[in-house]
């Protein structure tokens, strides 16, 4: 499981050309899943993800994390985060897990984030055409892979 973490002043995402759902400052989490993910690799990333000390505390020093601020979470799916782009110039995503697979572990981590960390998550719809805006602030942008946990 890839997470891709932006420290955010705001972000929305449009879905389907209508609906509009907004956070205020806190975390927006592009979230890929792989066919060897597991619950497991779900909950690991939650638990990084409300953990993760990338907010400036008086000192200004990245000492707070998203739960310290009682920042809001935006978490949008994003497949591609597992292209293979080593031959030719057209990505494969054939790592990227199916939705069958993958639908069930994001939902795990988005309800992790929110009953075991007790986070205001945000999200926005598995496989919809997604429009998404962000004010990255710093810019701070974290990548996490679940498999590189050493």
């Amino acid at each position: 499981m890839r997470l891709v973490i932006q420290r955010v002043k705001r972000a929305q995402v449009c879905i389907n050309g209508n609906e509009t759902r907004r956070i205020g400052q806190g975390l927006m989490v592009l979230v890929g899943v792989e066919e060897t993910d597991t619950f497991d690799d779900a909950q690991w990333l939650a638990g990084k993800t409300a953990q993760m000390r990338i907010f400036s505390d008086d000192q200004g020093k990245m000492n707070l994390s998203v739960l310290d601020i009682h920042g809001e979470i935006l978490v949008i799916s994003q497949f591609t985060l597992f292209a293979q782009t080593a031959k030719g110039n057209r990505p494969s995503f054939i790592r990227s897990a199916r939705p069958e697979t993958a639908i069930p572990i994001y939902d795990m981590f988005i309800e992790n984030l929110r009953t075991a960390w007790h986070l205001d998550v945000t999200t926005g719809e598995f496989g919809a055409d997604m429009d998404v805006e962000l004010v990255n602030q710093g810019p701070v942008t974290i990548t996490i892979d679940s498999k590189n946990r050493e």
